[in-house]
This record gives structure tokens, sequence and C-alpha cells, in this order.
């Protein structure tokens, strides 16, 4: 393995003599949007101002503040604010965006822990099968997303087992539309971020199926518009969470031929901005310590779509955007001094942000795997975030290790009534 720390300070993009160079240009036509991304800059700016005095007396910065962080995230299993009692329908993505995070910090999970939350997310499982976002709620997708990967972090046959797995396949063939789409719940609209959630979980607990699948990749391609990127819906503005769930999905099924490649590819090299180095979620949009994740997640996917279609093997060692600046931006104005991390400079820290920004972070780290690739960490190495799966967004380890579990169970039968044509959504 060729590992190596970019740890000198001049190797940092943002104190580099022409960076300010990078700086937005309105042309002197000020909107409202010019005058938002010009006072994002200036935030940042004091945000490399301060790292700038501090490499003056420490050159290993920036540092990932990694016990500040794990004691925020702890804190979240036992004890939450407040101001967080509006997402009692998320309490099972709560867990989820707070284990990965652990996970990704390569902090143990104690047994004890394990065997309450086990306890918690069975309570959340629907007796018709799939999760809801808490006890007693009915199954969704989202929430069955973020509960069968929670429990695949736990790395226990009894946290697997908890998974009805028969009954799992039964509610994603329910939320199945003829069109190939999904919706969320019963009764809700179609959404793209469905169709990941659902193929997903459904390729993780080998559960697997062509009646789950069919017609799914062409709606899929449906999503991508004129711009590369996916929107929620055929003909919604492409958005960076829907061009994961879209591209991935589209990975999963085997399917990426039937979008242009091309046209997602000069999408996604354009949402890094210049300046912070982070990603926007869309186009004429500011930069979100959330997309780190979301469009940067999306790299490694693209990079092995272009390899097998040039037939060549990763034989690169740099995703197709910019690491380095990604990792400074996370870095330098994303961490809180009491842990946690947030969207941009002047925002409050919160669980997603922590989860999808350290996530983004392990991306931008590590090219091909962890293990076999190289390393380029930002800083000094003690800044090393475990490797994260790009198609399920489970550390390595955990998503491996679900699949070889779940690949010796036999995958459960098809209800006849959604076999053949029938693809019924009752």
């Amino acid at each position: 393995m060729d590992e190596f720390c970019e740890n000198l300070t001049e190797k940092l993009r943002c104190l580099s003599s022409d960076f300010d160079e990078q700086r937005y240009d309105d042309d002197d036509f000020e909107t409202a949007t010019s005058a938002e991304q010009i006072e994002v800059e200036d935030s940042v700016q004091k945000c490399i101002q301060v790292i700038k005095n501090i490499v003056e007396i420490d050159p290993k910065c920036p540092t990932l503040l990694r016990e500040k962080h794990l004691q925020f995230l702890k804190k979240g299993l036992n004890v939450l604010p407040t101001t967080l009692q509006v997402l009692d329908a998320s309490r099972a993505w709560l867990i989820y965006w707070i284990l990965h995070s652990i996970q990704l910090l390569d902090e143990p999970i104690t047994e004890e822990l394990k065997t309450h939350i086990i306890g918690f997310l069975r309570s959340c499982q629907h007796p018709d099968g799939g999760f809801g976002g808490g006890p007693g709620q009915d199954a969704h997708l989202a929430p069955t997303y973020a509960s069968v990967s929670a429990l695949c972090i736990l790395r226990t046959n009894e946290a697997y087992a908890v998974i009805d797995r028969e009954k799992l396949l039964q509610f994603l063939l329910r939320m199945k539309k003829p069109d190939g789409s999904f919706t969320l719940h019963k009764g809700s609209e179609s959404d793209i971020r469905g169709v990941y959630c659902a193929l997903s979980v459904a390729k993780l607990t080998n559960i697997w199926c062509p009646e789950l699948i069919k017609g799914t990749a062409h709606w899929v391609s449906r999503c991508q518009t004129y711009e590369g990127g996916f929107g929620g819906v055929p003909y919604m503005e492409a958005h960076g969470g829907y061009t994961f769930c879209g591209f991935a999905s589209l990975v999963l099924m085997g399917q990426e031929n039937l979008i242009n490649i091309n046209n997602l590819l000069r999408w996604l090299v354009h949402r890094q901005m210049k300046y912070e180095g982070g990603f926007q979620g869309r186009t004429n949009k500011l930069v979100d310590s959330c997309y780190s994740f979301w469009q940067g997640g999306t790299f490694p996917l693209m990079h092995r779509v272009l390899c097998l279609m040039e037939n060549e093997t990763m034989s690169t060692d740099n995703w197709l955007f910019n690491q380095g600046a990604l990792q400074e931006y996370l870095l330098v104005n994303c961490q809180t001094p009491h842990g946690g991390l947030i969207d941009k400079p002047g925002k409050n820290k919160d669980y997603y942000h922590t989860c999808y920004a350290l996530s983004g972070l392990s991306i931008a780290q590590h090219f091909a795997s962890g293990h076999i690739g190289k390393i380029r960490v930002v800083g000094n190495e003690e800044n090393e975030l475990c490797p994260t799966h790009p198609v399920y967004n489970l550390c390595v380890q955990s998503a491996l290790e679900a699949v070889e579990y779940f690949k010796n169970l036999p995958v459960p039968s098809v209800p006849s009534e959604y076999q053949n044509d029938s693809n019924k959504n009752v």
C-alpha cells in the first residue's frame, strides 16, 4: 500500500499565495445569489485566517477533532436536546447517522450499547415488514434503509437476525409501482430516494429478485436532466442527493449504460466550489458539507464505470475531483470546537451533517480501497478515517460482512401476486 500524508503547511491549497484569485467575481452585477456567495466566501476566509495563525505554532494543522466529535456523537445516543423532538419519525436515522460516524472515527461500540440499539430497532420493525422511524410508526423506505444499515454496522448475528427478510421483501414489493419507481410509504409519491433505499437494503440482505427491479432502471434513467445530474422524479432539477441515489441505483442494477455518462461527469465536476473546496448541491447554490458525500461519493462509482467502459483497470490514483480541497473545507471550516460538524461557517452542528461530512472526508482520503489503494490525508496521519463503501455508505468491513452473512441465507420466495407481470402497488 502506497500510504502518505500531505502534512506540510505549504501543501495546503488555502494557504497558497494565489488562493484569493479563486474568489467569486460578480462582474459588478450584484444579485441576491451573488451576495450570498460572497458572504459565504467571507466566512470561509475568516476560518482560513485562523488556520494561518495556528499553523505557525502547530504545523500538523488542520487537525480532526476526533475526541470532541466522539463526545458529541455518544451523547446523542443517550440524550437528545429538546430541539430535536421534531425528529421523532427519524429516530432510526439518528441512530444510523451517529453509529456510522462513530465507526468512521474507528471507535468501538460496546456490547451493552449494541444490545440496547438492537432492542430499539427491533421495536421499529413493522409487523407487515419494513421499519418505521420509531416504535409503532408506519413502515417507510427511508428509515428502513437507516435501520438495516445501523444493524449492519453492529456486525453481530443478533443484529442481522432482527431483519425479517421475507416480510421486508413483501414490503418492498408493495412499494413498487408499475412504472418501476417506488413510493416511500403506503399512499405516498414516488421518489428516486425510495428506489435507492429499496435496492440498497435488498442487495445487502440478499432479497434481490427480478420482480423488484422490473422497469426500475428505465424509470431512473428518465430522472437524468439536461444538465447531467438527476432529479427526484423525471423533469425535476438536478440535485446532489438525488444524483447519488439515482446513479448508485443504476450501479446496483448494472444498468449505468442507460444514461449519458459524460453529461453526468461534467455536471459533477462543476459542483466543486473553486474557493471553498467543498461541493454545492445544485447549480448556482451555496457550498454545503453534506454534499461532500452526495457529490463526492458518486465519483468512485463513476470512476469504476468509466474504467469498465474503457476496459481498463483502476490505473490512476485519484478520483475525478480535488480530494485535498474537499478535506481542507471540512477540516478548516466545518468543525465546531466542542464536537460535531456543520453545513458551512455560521451554521449549527447536527448529526446529519456530521455523518455526511465525515463520509465525504473518508471518500476524499481513500482511493479505491483503504487496504489496497492510496491514502492521502490532509493535515496529519491521525486525521485518517475508516474507508466507507461508496454504494452503501457503510464502513467497508461492515458492508462486506453483511453481504457475506446474508448471501448464505436463501432468497425469500416472491408472493404469487407479484410474480410475472403483476407488480401491483397494493
